[in-house]
């Protein structure tokens, strides 16, 4: 059950919404069923070792990836319905610039809350995260998701703008780019070969997305 270094992304499934009792174990028992697997991984906390709610699998083909989200979706393990996507396949979709910045964040916003909240508007394309306090592994109030579409952020930024998440509303923004400080992503500039790569390429996550969506 040892982890590779490099993981096939396309065929690898991204694994949410998972109680904390959910183990390695029991995510690479139930997968198989879908196919070979070579690999699980559960991040745990630094702190306390705990699994941090979600998770991957990879398999042998990315056919076994594709079915194990269609029979495996929304199964419950200990009472949670368990949310099963395809992972970020395509790695051009990787840097369109849909990068948020969620600030004024609860401390009792967790990887999971923030992935359930927000994955709702579209597939995202990084693992969202969190900033935390290097030493303590507390929250500082903010953190940053990345869709693999414009369009799935800007209808994050309308709907989740303002809104409580926890006790506090959260303010969402497009995030800063590294190299530019003055500059926020979602330029035009992006989008226009974002847009772009989607439409020549039907297999990237999007198609998937919608594929699933409309099924």
């Amino acid at each position: 059950m040892a982890q590779k270094n490099e993981r096939n992304q396309e065929a690898s499934v991204y694994i949410g919404n998972l109680n904390d009792r959910v183990t390695d174990e029991l995510i690479w028992e139930l997968m198989v069923q879908a196919g070979p697997v070579v690999s699980v991984h559960l991040p745990k906390d630094r702190v306390t070792q705990s699994t941090q709610g979600y998770g991957f699998c990879e398999f042998q083909s990315a056919e076994d990836a594709d079915y194990a989200v269609k029979i495996m979706n929304m199964v419950k393990l200990f009472g949670k319905p368990m949310r099963v996507n395809k992972s970020a396949n395509d790695r051009k979709l990787l840097d369109v610039g849909a990068k948020l910045f969620i600030g004024n964040l609860d401390p009792d916003v967790d990887e999971k809350l923030l992935f359930d909240t927000f994955a709702a508007f579209g597939p995202l394309v990084q693992n969202q995260k969190i900033v935390r306090d290097a030493g303590s592994g507390n929250s500082k109030g903010f953190a940053f998701v990345a869709y693999a579409s414009f369009e799935a952020a800007d209808m994050a930024v309308e709907g989740m703008n303002g809104q409580y998440l926890a006790n506090k509303p959260v303010s969402v923004n497009y995030a800063f780019k590294k190299d530019a400080k003055s500059e926020r992503h979602g330029s035009a500039a992006e989008r226009l070969p974002a847009a772009q790569a989607c439409k020549n390429d039907p297999t990237s996550i999007i198609s998937h997305f919608g594929e699933r969506a409309k099924s």
